[in-house]
């Protein structure tokens, strides 16, 4: 698969199957999220890999009280409001794997070079036949201190980009997209 072929091919898939990413494969995926731009050449990105479902689990019901109790203040979570009360709903859609990709050090750049070696992840997974999800719903709940002792994020850093990845039950077909909305065009 070329990258062009891979940036049409990747969807964002909330629907897993119960099977494990390889350790390998996740160590391949994070090679590739390193091979990202970043500002000043900093590579202020770390990792945090989880493969546990029980944790998983329990990050899960933490997201959604939090997401529930901060509701109020944010529209666009109250709109969710019946899916987060449910107790069958998991925010990680029984992904086999969570990488939460964060800074070092918060920075005016750090945030949007964790998202450049996210985007590098998620291609990368498209060409091994893998799926991913970014999940916002969980950048809450792993900068909690306590998530963010579980995980080693570095004191002075912030969990940045939630990506759940493992082996889809099918692929969604593809979302249509508005041509490039070209503000100015100075020649």
């Amino acid at each position: 698969m070329n990258v062009l072929e891979a940036i049409h091919a990747r969807r964002a898939v909330r629907d897993y199957l119960d099977r494990p990413v390889t350790e390998a494969t996740v160590k391949s995926l994070l090679h590739a999220a390193v091979q990202a731009p970043s500002a000043m050449n900093r590579q202020p990105w770390r990792f945090a890999v989880v493969q546990d479902t029980v944790r998983l689990k329990v990050y899960s019901d933490l997201a959604k009280q939090l997401l529930l109790t901060n509701a109020a203040l944010d529209p666009k979570t109250a709109h969710y409001r019946e899916i987060l009360t449910a107790p069958e709903f998991n925010i990680f859609y029984n992904a086999s794997t969570l990488v939460v990709i964060c800074a070092e050090q918060r920075g005016p750049y750090a945030e949007a070079d964790a998202w450049l070696a996210a985007e590098n992840l998620m291609l990368a997974a498209c060409d091994a036949s893998l799926a991913t999800c970014c999940i916002g719903f969980a950048v809450g709940v792993l900068n909690t201190p306590a998530v963010r002792r579980e995980l080693n994020v570095p004191a002075e850093g912030a969990a940045i980009a939630p990506i759940i990845l493992g082996y889809p039950r099918e692929i969604p077909q593809p979302v249509r997209r508005e041509e490039p909305a070209i503000l100015s065009w100075h020649r």
